[in-house]
């Protein structure tokens, strides 16, 4: 019989800790730096050094006719705000930028989701947007106008083709891009034709959509203002274009870039408080975009 073969025991043994005071700690970032850490600061620079350089070019030029100066610019925007005709053109041109955008959304998504349903609707999906993507929007107007009337109905028409095509595409890229374990978990779940695509794609490919959302609205947004630059008036009253399009016709130029001005503005307040929101609250919450 062998005998039995014990391993050797290691003696036990304690190990003296430094006191947690002696590690140094990382001092918190100056003042400065936390205030230059805060976006809406960064931008605000951004936009008071465009300010001065446009008003350095505006006096160096010194023809108000050709370049207002930025003070000039801003004593117009004032003028037409409190005299709320500005604020009645904005109006109007949200109202059919919004009835335009929303018709585009709803089409895009039923078109996408057809595309990921079946395969005639990917055939139809590919057809339609490498003929109706490389068309401008603007290019259709003339065609609107014989169809719906000198009206709001040519200018949503023109609105949907703007933002329908680039929305189902992107859409449908981030469709292709859900990963194949999500697909096969909501198959196993017994999900089939909208709740599958409500539940499982939309969520997971959000980034793709709202990038498709973002695009959809800059078209959307320029092409109204283009439209109704070109005829612009419906009833006897127009849009933030056509306030432009008056304005130049009288030479008002101070006037023509107050309005250029409230279409940028209008587009950072979109930008900022609307898709930064809705990003902030939906893909960066749940850790899909950074």
């Amino acid at each position: 019989m062998s005998p039995v073969l014990h391993p050797p025991v290691r003696p036990e043994y304690e190990r003296t800790l430094k006191p947690f005071r002696d590690v140094p700690v990382e001092r918190a970032l100056p003042l400065s730096d936390r205030i230059w850490g805060q976006e809406w600061l960064r931008k605000a620079v951004i936009l008071a050094v465009l300010a001065a350089v446009w008003e350095v070019a505006a006096r160096w030029q010194n023809n108000d006719l050709l370049l207002p100066t930025f003070s000039a610019t801003m004593k117009a925007l004032a003028e037409g705000l409190l005299s709320g005709e500005l604020i009645e053109k904005v109006r109007l041109s949200l109202v059919v930028l919004v009835q335009g955008y929303v018709a585009g959304v709803v089409l895009a998504f039923a078109l996408t989701t057809l595309a990921v349903s079946t395969r005639l609707g990917r055939d139809l999906l590919s057809t339609l947007t490498s003929m109706f993507n490389p068309l401008p929007a603007i290019a259709l107007l003339p065609l609107a106008l014989l169809w719906f009337g000198l009206g709001r109905g040519s200018l949503v028409f023109v609105l949907i083709h703007s933002v329908l095509w680039p929305l189902a595409l992107n859409t449908y890229a981030g469709f292709q891009g859900v990963p194949e374990t999500l697909r096969m978990a909501g198959r196993n779940y017994g999900l089939r034709g909208i709740p599958y695509v409500l539940q499982i794609l939309i969520p997971a490919a959000l980034p793709a959509i709202l990038s498709g959302l973002k695009i959809g609205w800059a078209f959307a947004w320029r092409t109204l203002i283009a439209a109704e630059l070109v005829f612009g008036a419906s009833s006897g009253k127009g849009g933030l274009g056509w306030y432009i399009f008056q304005n130049r016709n009288e030479l008002y130029t101070d006037r023509v870039f107050a309005g250029l001005v409230m279409v940028v503005l209008i587009g950072l307040l979109v930008e900022s408080l609307g898709f930064a929101t809705l990003e902030r609250l939906t893909v960066r919450k749940w850790g899909q975009q950074r």
